[in-house]
């Protein structure tokens, strides 16, 4: 079954990042929380990544999904895509193409909260 029903979520997820705002964040990942550095591969969990974000390690000047694959599990989705991302990192400037993989759960309020998330460099 296909929907867009974690998409907004999603969406909320990558407009926090460009905003360094971690308030939103807090809101949107799950307790559990695990992502998979696009740029290293290192696994962070959430706090040290709301860390990350609130000390600005890395800020996001732009960050434009596209192709984005819905799949329903009952309250799990994997949302497949691609993305087109700019910003600062320790290392500088950079620009990158990733493809990524989004896991959300739906919680006893019936929203979609981000579980984990992963990314891998594209040609372009």
């Amino acid at each position: 079954m296909t929907s867009q029903e974690p998409l907004p979520a999603e969406d909320a997820f990558f407009q926090a990042l460009v905003k360094a705002d971690t308030r939103a964040l807090d809101g949107i990942l799950t307790g559990d929380f695990l992502i998979i550095d696009i740029m290293r591969g290192n696994v962070t969990g959430r706090e040290g990544f709301l860390a990350a974000i609130a000390a600005q390690h890395v800020t996001f000047g732009q960050i434009e999904p596209a192709d984005r694959q819905v799949r329903l599990y009952g309250d799990t989705a994997i949302v497949t895509g691609r993305t087109q991302m700019s910003g600062t990192s320790a290392d500088g400037e950079f620009t990158i193409a990733s493809r990524y993989t989004h896991v959300f759960i739906r919680q006893g309020d019936s929203s979609w909260k981000l579980a984990s998330a992963q990314g891998t460099p594209t040609a372009g």
